[in-house]
C-alpha cells in the first residue's frame, strides 16, 4: 500500500516539474547462463565503496537488468548471483557523468571452473551505448593534471573541438545551458555574460569542487533541453568514509605575464592576484550521511587605466594622446563644483588608480542513504563577488579607457553578482520495474553596481578638433540605480520504468523565472550621453572670468542631475516620477515521453517527443505598468512588419506567442563487432533552447517613442534542427579514433529588425549601385526581435587519443566549422544588436553570411601523466 501511495505521489509531481539536466550515471547489462540462455531474477548489487552505497536490481524475462541514477565516480563494486551459479564479482568499475557502463555476465554454473574474466577499460568515456551524437566529457584525472590559469570550468570546457571563447559549434555563447548538479546555472537575463559571476570576471564554483564535466551538442535524449548551443553540465564532489581535505593557494603578478608579441615588447600592466580556499569532506554517519564542503577567495588588482598613461612627452609605448596637462585643466574646472554640504565634486585621478576585484565563494553538501531505496542530496552554494570597472569603453561611443581616450578614476564604478543557491535531488528506487529522480532547486541573483561618482552628469569631452571623444568624467551613464534581481525557481521529475528491453521514460517540467531590473540611463541628463558634453578646446587659455563661467556652466548641470537624483529617490522605485522598474516573469513547461530500446546485443535506439510551451505569467500587465509610468509613449505610430509588409500598431503590452514547441528525437548507437571497438551512431532531432530575456526585458521596460524595443508577437522561441554521425574506432595499439559530422538548421533563428524603416528606396551613386536609405524611409526608430530560418551550420570534428600503460595520456583534435546566421548577437540592447548587423541593401532582410561565433579550424591537444 505504502509502495503504491508513493508511486501515486511521484507520479503526480511528474505534473509539476522541470528539465533534467544530467548529474547521475547508470550501469546497465545482460545476465545469461552458459548455454547464453537469459537468467530471470538474476540479483545485482552495486555498491559504491567509498560511502557503501548499495544499489540493486533483478533481472527481467531477457535477462535485462538496469540500475539507474548512481553517483558518478568510484569506484563500484558489482555483485551478480543466482541460485546453482557461482557469483560474479566486479571490482574498481569508476562511471563517468552521463554514461552507461555497460556490465554483461555469463553465469557459470556451480559444478564450473571459473573462466578468466578480462575487463576492457575505457577511461575516456568514448565508447558506451547512450552515447549518440558528439560529447567532450572532463574527468577528475583532467581536472587535476592539466593546467589552468584562471582556474575556471572554461579552461576544461575548451576541450570541447567547437569551443571558442564560450559558444560551441559556432553558436552563440547565450544559447548554450550551464547546470550545476541540475540546478539551471546559467544567467538567465542574458546581461554581458551568458554564466553567472561573468559581469565580475568570478568563477561561480571552484575546480575543487567540481567531480566531472560533460559537454554535449547533440544528445538525442528528450529529458536534455533548454539550449541550442551545447549543454554543459557539471557535478560537485560527495563526502565518503573517509574523511579528505584540501589547502591550496596561487598568486601571480605581472612578472608571471608575457612582455613580448611577435618580437616587439609590450607594455605589463600592474597586476596582482591572489586565491586561496580549502576543501573537506568525510562521514556524519558512516555508510548513512556524508558531507562536503568548500570555501574559496579570490583577490586581484589591476591598474584602472587599462595601463594606458597620458601624455607627459615620455614616449612611452602605453602612453596615450590624452595630455596630462588637460587632466590638470579639467580636473580643475569640476573640483570647483559645489555639490552641496560645503563639499566639492571630486572627480577622482587620472593616472597612478588601481581597480580591484574581489570574490568569495563556497559550497557545502549533504548525501543522505536514506535507505536503499531512497537517496538525498541537498547542495548550497554561493558567491559574493565585486569589480571595479571603467565607465563602459564602446556603448554609446568609444569611452576607452585606451591609446585616444581615457577616464577619470570616479567616471568607473563598481559592479556585484550575488547568488545564493539550494539544490535538493532525490533518487528512488520504486521497484524492480521503477526508479525516480526528483529535482528542486532555487536560485537567487542579486546583480547592482555601485557607482564611484556621487550624483553628477556624464561628462564625455571631445578632442580639440571635435572629432572624438578624449575625456571621460563625471557619472558613468549606466550605472545610475541600476540593479537586476533575478530568481529562478525549477523543479524536475523523470520517472522511469523498465519492460523487456526497453527502458521508458515519461516527465513534465517546469520552471520560473522572475527578473526586477531598474535602468535609468539619461535620468541626469542627456548630454554626455547621447551627445557630446563639449570639447577640450573649452578648458584651454581660460583667464580668470572665463574659468569662473566654465565652472557655471558645469554647476548648472551638477545641480539639475542633483535635483533629478533627490526627486527621483523622493518618488522611489517602480512609481510615476521614480526610479524605473520593469518586472518581466517568465517561464517554460514541457511534456516529455522517451524509449531507449535496446533493440539487440550491440544496438540501441533511442527515440521519443518533448512539448514545451513559454509561459509569460503577468508580464503583459507589468508591461502595461511600464506604460502608464513612462512619460513618452505614443502607441498611434504606424510601422511595417517587413516579414509580411503588414502596416501595424506596436503594442509592448503584445508578447510573443505562446505556442506549443514540439521537438521529436531519435538517436542510436551499435557496436559494430559487440566487443566495444568499433561503434557508430548518430541521429537527428529538433532542439528548443531559452533566450536572453533581457530581449523581452527590453519590450517591457522601453515603451517610450525615442527608443521603442519589441519582439514581434509571432517570435518563437529559439529552435534548431540537428543531425549527426559519428563513429569510434580502437586500434590494437590503444589509439582511440573518433570522427563526428554534423548539421544544424535554424528553425526559429533570432533576427533584429527595425519596423519603422521601410525599404531602401535610393541607390548608391558610385563603385556599385547597391540600395541606399533615403531620409524619407524612416518612419521612426522601432526595434523588434523576430524570426529568421536562414542560419545553418557544418561541423567536422576528428580526434585521436591513447593512455598508456605508465599513466601518460595524449590526445589531438581537429574541428572544421563552417557556421552561417543572420544575426551574430552580441549585445543585450535590442537597438545595439540592430546596429552592429553589417548590411548590404535593406537592413531588415534575412542575409546569410558567416556567423562571429566559432572558428573555422581549431586543433586542440593536451596531455598529462598520471602519476
Amino acid at each position: 500500500m505504502k509502495k503504491n501511495l508513493l508511486l501515486g505521489i511521484l507520479l503526480l509531481m511528474v505534473s509539476t516539474s522541470a528539465f533534467s539536466q544530467v548529474t547521475t550515471s547508470n550501469i546497465r547489462g545482460t545476465v545469461v547462463d552458459d548455454q547464453n540462455a537469459p537468467l530471470l531474477g538474476a540479483n545485482v548489487v552495486a555498491v559504491h565503496t567509498p560511502t557503501g552505497t548499495r544499489y540493486g536490481a533483478i533481472t527481467n524475462e531477457e535477462g535485462r537488468y538496469n540500475l539507474l541514477n548512481l553517483r558518478v565516480g568510484g569506484p563500484y563494486e558489482v555483485t551478480i548471483s543466482y541460485v546453482g551459479f557461482k557469483t560474479n564479482v566486479q571490482n574498481d568499475i569508476f562511471l563517468s557523468l552521463g554514461k552507461t557502463y555497460n556490465q554483461n555476465v555469463a553465469l557459470a554454473s556451480d559444478s564450473q571452473a571459473l573462466d578468466e574474466v578480462i575487463v576492457v577499460s575505457d577511461q575516456t568515456g568514448t565508447f558506451g551505448s547512450d552515447r549518440t551524437g558528439a560529447e567532450t566529457s572532463v574527468g577528475r584525472r583532467e581536472l587535476t593534471r592539466l593546467p589552468t590559469i584562471s582556474r575556471s570550468t572554461n579552461d576544461f570546457t575548451r576541450l570541447e573541438p567547437t569551443a571558442s571563447a564560450g559558444s560551441f559549434g559556432g553558436r552563440n555563447d547565450q544559447f548554450n545551458n550551464f547546470s550545476l548538479d541540475g540546478a539551471i546555472f546559467n544567467n538567465p537575463f542574458g546581461l554581458d555574460a551568458a554564466q553567472p559571476g561573468g559581469q565580475t570576471d568570478a568563477n561561480p564554483i571552484s575546480i575543487d569542487a567540481i567531480d566531472q564535466i560533460q559537454v554535449t551538442t547533440a544528445p538525442y535524449d528528450v529529458t536534455q533541453s533548454g539550449f541550442t548551443g551545447a549543454s554543459v553540465n557539471a557535478v560537485t564532489k560527495s563526502g565518503t568514509n573517509e574523511f579528505y581535505g584540501t589547502v591550496y593557494g596561487f598568486f601571480r603578478n605581472e612578472s608571471l605575464t608575457g612582455g613580448k608579441v611577435a618580437g616587439d615588447d609590450v607594455f605589463k600592466a600592474d597586476l596582482s592576484q591572489s586565491q586561496y580556499g580549502i576543501s573537506i569532506g568525510g562521514p556524519i554517519v558512516k555508510n548513512k550521511l556524508f558531507f562536503f564542503a568548500n570555501f574559496e577567495k579570490d583577490d586581484r588588482t589591476d591598474l584602472g587605466s587599462n595601463g594606458f598613461v597620458p601624455n607627459s612627452g615620455s614616449g612611452a609605448i602605453n602612453e596615450s594622446r590624452v595630455l596630462a596637462s588637460d587632466f590638470a585643466l579639467v580636473s580643475n574646472i569640476l573640483s570647483q563644483v559645489s555639490i552641496g554640504d560645503g563639499q566639492f565634486y571630486n572627480p577622482g585621478r587620472f593616472e597612478g588608480f588601481n581597480f580591484d576585484q574581489e570574490s568569495t565563494k563556497g559550497i557545502f553538501k549533504l548525501d543522505w542513504n536514506i535507505n536503499d531505496n531512497n537517496r538525498l542530496a541537498i547542495i548550497y552554494n554561493f558567491l559574493d563577488a565585486s569589480k571595479e570597472k571603467p565607465a563602459h569603453p564602446t556603448a554609446l561611443g568609444f569611452r576607452g579607457p585606451n591609446l585616444s581616450t581615457l577616464q577619470f578614476e570616479n567616471a568607473g564604478y563598481e559592479i556585484n553578482n550575488r547568488i545564493q543557491s539550494v539544490q535538493i535531488e532525490l533518487n528512488s528506487t520504486l521497484s524492480d520495474e521503477a526508479i525516480n529522480k526528483l529535482q528542486v532547486g532555487y536560485t537567487h541573483f542579486d546583480d547592482f553596481r555601485n557607482p564611484k561618482s556621487t550624483p553628477a552628469p556624464t561628462i564625455t569631452l571631445l578632442d580639440e578638433n571635435g572629432a572624438s571623444n578624449y575625456i571621460i568624467a563625471g557619472h558613468e551613464p549606466f550605472s545610475i540605480n541600476n540593479r537586476l534581481d533575478q530568481k529562478v525557481f525549477q523543479l524536475t521529475n523523470n520517472l522511469n520504468f523498465f519492460k523487456g528491453d526497453h527502458t521508458f521514460t515519461v516527465g513534465f517540467s517546469f520552471e520560473k523565472f522572475q527578473f526586477d531590473n531598474s535602468f535609468n540611463l539619461g535620468v541626469y541628463g542627456a548630454q554626455g550621453v547621447f551627445f557630446p558634453t563639449g570639447s577640450i578646446s573649452d578648458f584651454r587659455g581660460l583667464d580668470a572670468a572665463g574659468e569662473a563661467a566654465l565652472v557655471n556652466v558645469y554647476q548648472g548641470q551638477f545641480n539639475a542631475a542633483i535635483a533629478a537624483n533627490n526627486a527621483l529617490n523622493a518618488a522611489g522605485e517602480g512609481n510615476a516620477g521614480g526610479w524605473a522598474l520593469a518586472e518581466t516573469n517568465v517561464g517554460q513547461m514541457a511534456f516529455y515521453a522517451q524509449d531507449e530500446w535496446n533493440a539487440t546485443e550491440n544496438f540501441k535506439l533511442t527515440y521519443g517527443i518533448r512539448f514545451d510551451k513559454p509561459l509569460y505569467f503577468d508580464s503583459a500587465q507589468k508591461a502595461q505598468e511600464v506604460i502608464e509610468r513612462s512619460p513618452a509613449v505614443v502607441a498611434d505610430i504606424p510601422y511595417v512588419n517587413p516579414n509580411n509588409g503588414e502596416t501595424v500598431l506596436i503594442d509592448n503590452t503584445n508578447l510573443p506567442t505562446n505556442d506549443w514547441l514540439i521537438s521529436p528525437r531519435v538517436g542510436f548507437n551499435w557496436d559494430v563487432n559487440n566487443d566495444g571497438n568499433l561503434q557508430i551512431r548518430g541521429g537527428s532531432g529538433i532542439f528548443t533552447g531559452r533566450f536572453p530575456f533581457v530581449w523581452l526585458g527590453n519590450q517591457i521596460a522601453n515603451p517610450n517613442v525615442f527608443f521603442l524595443t519589441a519582439v514581434d508577437p509571432d517570435f518563437q522561441w529559439p529552435q534548431v534542427f540537428r543531425t549527426s554521425l559519428g563513429a569510434d574506432k580502437r586500434l590494437n595499439n590503444g589509439w582511440i579514433l573518433t570522427a563526428d559530422f554534423s548539421y544544424s538548421k535554424d528553425i526559429n533563428g533570432p533576427h533584429v529588425q527595425n519596423w519603422g524603416l521601410t525599404s531602401p528606396s535610393e541607390t548608391l551613386q558610385g563603385v556599385d549601385n547597391r540600395a541606399v536609405y533615403a531620409a524619407t524611409d524612416l518612419i521612426n526608430n522601432a526595434y523588434v526581435f523576430s524570426n529568421s530560418d536562414e542560419g545553418r551550420i557544418w561541423n567536422a570534428v576528428f580526434k585521436g587519443q591513447k593512455t598508456w600503460d605508465n599513466g601518460l595520456y595524449a590526445s589531438l583534435a581537429y574541428s572544421y566549422l563552417n557556421s552561417k546566421d543572420v544575426n551574430s548577437i552580441e549585445a543585450e540592447i535590442t537597438s545595439d544588436a540592430f546596429a552592429a548587423n553589417a548590411i548590404v541593401n535593406d537592413a531588415n532582410a534575412d542575409v546569410l553570411s558567416y556567423s562571429r561565433y566559432g572558428d573555422t579550424h581549431r586543433f586542440v591537444w593536451g596531455n598529462f601523466q598520471s602519476l
